[in-house]
């Protein structure tokens, strides 16, 4: 599966370079090339890469992934030599603060808790749970409540950040209990503790 590209937001020419000589790497590890930026720090350049999972996929980008294929990366720029002299490599993923503005955003934003606000002002928010039809303004976005909001309509979108999933909350009906081990909890350090009868 060729993984798709994003834009190059700075660095002109060295910027799409380094995008020709990296896309192989990204695309050999079937993630999606989000954004290069290429800038000048002094004596040095930085070159920021950021990469993603494809839009048909949930969850975030593990961190062994990321390992592989920020090394795949660093060789493909050493041994194509297209940013001169030193620099430093930065390799992240987009992350939840990323304003939702294409319709891959929402896409990879679906089973999260989104703000929307609205081209006739307001906002509504909610979770994304699906993504319907069309290429872009003519898609829906639906919210886990029914909410229907057409992409056409939203004038800024974001994550909201979750501290705790309501999909991870512990068993309501033995909080003293540590779901994932039976064993009984201690609040006052966070810690799971074994007792034997």
């Amino acid at each position: 599966m060729a993984a798709q590209h994003g834009r190059t937001t700075a660095g002109g020419a060295k910027a799409e370079a380094v995008r020709r000589v990296v896309t192989p790497a990204v695309d050999a590890a079937a993630l999606y090339l989000e954004d290069v930026v290429v800038t000048q720090a002094g004596a040095k350049s930085v070159v920021r890469v950021t990469v993603d999972l494809p839009e048909d996929a949930r969850g975030s980008l593990d961190s062994d992934t990321l390992g592989d294929v920020s090394r795949a990366i660093s060789a493909a720029l050493d041994a194509d030599d297209v940013v001169p002299g030193a620099y430093t490599l930065e390799i992240s993923t987009p992350g939840t603060s990323r304003p939702l503005t294409e319709l891959r955003h929402f896409r990879r934003a679906r089973g999260r808790l989104v703000v929307l606000r609205l081209r006739a002002g307001g906002t509504t928010s909610g979770r994304l749970v699906e993504v319907e039809a069309g290429t872009g303004d003519d898609a829906t976005l639906v919210l886990e409540d029914g909410t229907r909001v057409a992409v056409a309509d939203v004038r800024q979108g974001k994550i909201e950040v979750e501290l705790k999933r309501l999909d991870e909350a512990p068993d309501e009906a033995d909080p003293e209990t540590d779901t994932d081990t039976g064993a009984a909890r201690d609040d006052t350090t966070g810690a799971a503790r074994h007792e034997e009868g």
